[in-house]
C-alpha cells in the first residue's frame, strides 16, 4: 500500500502518482502499469449560484459540516442551512453541537413531492432500517433544539457589505421558481447551502470510461466500465452513500483481481447493492433539482467565484461569439478557469450554456470534467515526471 499518494493524470504510460503530503515540496513522482484499475474518486458537493453567493461566511454543506464537526469551529453566531437532500439534517446537527445557533433548515423539495417520492414502495425502506433510524435521529434532534425546519423553501438572495448579514428565504413553485411576493429575510451571519453532490469524474475519462447522462460513470454489474481494464466503485457511478460505495468496491476488486462477478463470496455484497442502489434512486427522484432554479439569478449573480464571471459575462459571451464549442465559451468567458478549475461551477456554467446553445449543436467535447490534471500539481513536478520510472 502507498499512502500520501495523489494521483493526477491516466494516459496511455499509465496512472501517474505524486507521493508525499499535499501541498509539501520534493514529492516522488511515480508511473504505474497495472492490468486493471479501479477508480473509487468519489464527489464533491455541489452548490447552486444565488446572488450574494460570493460573500464571506457562505460555505458548501459539506465545508460547513468539516469545520464543525471535525475541527469543533462554529463558523457563525446564527447559521441557515439550504439547500435539497436528507445531508441538510446531519450538517445542522453538527453545526447546533459546535455552538451555532441555526435559523432554520430550509428544503428546497415541496412536502407533497418529497412524500410522493419517500412513500413509493414503502417496503423497500425496510431493508434499511439503519438509514431511516439515522434520519429520525437528526429530526428529532432538530425538533428537540427547536430548529425550523421547512420544505418547498430557498435562500435566493443573501446580503452583506463586508460579510453575510442576512438572506432572503423564498416559497418555490413546484420546478423550484420563485413565487412572487412569498418569502421572508433572516438576519444570520452564516449560510450553509448543499444541492447534492457532483462525482469526480476526471480520471474516469482520462481512461476513456463512458459516462451516462448525469455524468456518472456506466458499469456492468461486475462494476466493469466501458474499459474492460478499469472498473468504478461509490459516488462516481451514482451518488448512494458509504455503504453502497463498499459494497461496489468489494465486487469491483474482487473481479479487478481476477474473480467473477458471480462467485459465491460476493453473493451478500451483490444482494446488498440492489437494496442499497434502490434506496439511492428513490433519493435521486426525491431531491432532484428542479430546472427552474435559475429564476433567482440575475445579471450580476457572481457563477464562477475565482474568476468573478457573473451570469451577464456568460450571457454576452455566447451572444457575441459564434463559437458553438463549449470549452471555446468557457475560455472565452473565463468560468471555471480559476484555482478550483471548474469543479464548484462547472456544473452550472455547462447548464447554463447549455440551456442557450442545445447539446446536439455542441462542437467538439460537451464535457467540463475532461481535465488532463486531476489534482494540484506543480509545474516543476510535472517536469521531473518525465524522467519517472515505470513499475509493475
Amino acid at each position: 500500500m502507498v499512502t500520501s499518494a495523489h494521483v493526477w493524470s491516466i494516459d496511455s504510460d499509465g496512472v501517474h502518482v505524486m507521493v508525499g503530503e499535499a501541498d509539501g515540496e520534493g514529492r516522488e513522482s511515480r508511473c504505474y502499469r497495472a492490468a486493471a484499475v479501479v477508480l473509487a474518486t468519489g464527489a464533491h458537493d455541489r452548490v447552486l449560484p444565488v446572488p450574494g453567493w460570493d460573500l464571506p461566511g457562505v460555505y458548501s454543506a459539506g465545508g460547513g459540516q468539516a469545520l464543525a464537526k471535525g475541527e469543533g469551529v462554529a463558523i457563525g453566531r446564527r447559521v441557515v442551512v439550504a439547500g435539497t437532500g436528507p445531508f441538510l439534517l446531519p450538517v445542522a446537527s453538527s453545526l447546533l453541537d459546535a455552538g451555532c445557533a441555526v435559523a432554520g433548515v430550509f428544503e428546497a423539495g415541496r412536502a407533497g413531492h418529497l412524500m410522493r417520492r419517500w412513500t413509493v414502495r414503502p417496503w423497500e425502506l425496510l431493508g434499511q432500517p439503519a438509514k431511516v433510524l439515522e434520519l429520525g435521529r437528526y429530526g428529532s434532534t432538530l425538533a428537540r433544539r427547536r430548529v425550523r425546519y421547512a420544505t418547498g423553501c430557498a435562500v435566493t438572495a443573501i446580503h452583506g457589505g463586508q460579510r453575510v448579514e442576512a438572506v432572503t428565504v423564498s416559497r418555490l413553485d413546484a420546478s423550484w421558481a420563485p413565487r412572487p411576493g412569498v418569502g421572508e429575510t433572516l438576519d444570520v451571519d452564516a449560510v450553509c447551502l448543499g444541492f447534492g453532490f457532483s462525482p469526480r469524474v476526471e480520471l474516469a475519462l482520462a481512461a476513456g470510461c463512458r459516462l451516462d447522462d448525469r455524468h456518472f460513470v456506466m458499469v456492468d454489474a461486475q462494476q466493469r466500465t466501458s474499459v474492460p481494464s478499469v472498473f468504478a466503485a461509490g459516488e462516481i457511478t451514482g451518488i448512494g452513500g458509504v455503504d453502497l460505495a463498499l459494497c461496489e468496491g468489494t465486487i469491483a476488486g474482487h473481479v479487478a483481481a481476477g474473480g467473477r462477478g458471480d462467485d459465491s463470496v460476493l453473493r451478500v455484497e451483490r444482494r446488498r447493492r440492489k437494496v442499497l442502489r434502490a434506496f439511492a434512486s428513490r433519493l435521486q427522484g426525491a431531491h432532484a433539482i428542479g430546472p427552474k432554479w435559475t429564476d433567482w439569478l440575475n445579471d450580476d449573480t457572481v457563477v464562477c467565484r475565482c474568476e468573478e464571471v457573473d451570469v451577464a459575462r456568460l450571457r454576452s459571451v455566447v451572444e457575441t461569439s459564434e463559437s458553438l464549442s463549449l470549452r471555446s465559451l468557457m475560455l472565452q468567458s473565463r468560468a471555471g478557469l480559476g484555482s478550483c478549475q471548474a469543479r464548484i461551477c462547472g456544473r452550472t456554467v455547462e447548464e447554463l450554456l447549455l440551456r442557450t446553445i442545445p447539446s446536439h449543436r455542441l462542437v467538439g467535447e460537451g464535457s467540463i470534467d475532461r481535465r488532463p490534471i486531476a489534482s494540484p500539481v506543480r509545474l516543476g513536478e510535472i517536469a521531473q515526471s518525465r524522467a519517472f520510472e515505470v513499475e509493475g
